[in-house]
């Protein structure tokens, strides 16, 4: 049983943050999201508004989400 998240999601407040933890994540996050992504650190920032169909997708593909 797979016991480590392949992304952590942090709600700071109006933003998401998005932190990919394995190479299948970040692949997805380079797949699937807009071109010129913002990054904070290695963390994807997502508004808050846009924020709620990531994870569908993610988990969607298999993705652990924690």
């Amino acid at each position: 049983m797979k016991t480590t998240p392949d992304l952590i999601i942090r709600n700071a407040g109006t933003l998401f943050l998005f932190c990919p933890l394995t190479s299948r994540a970040s692949t997805w996050i380079d797949e699937h999201v807009q071109a010129d992504p913002t990054w904070y650190g290695n963390a994807l920032v997502v508004e808050h508004r846009y924020a709620w169909a990531l994870p569908v997708g993610m988990t969607e593909a298999g993705l652990t989400i924690a």
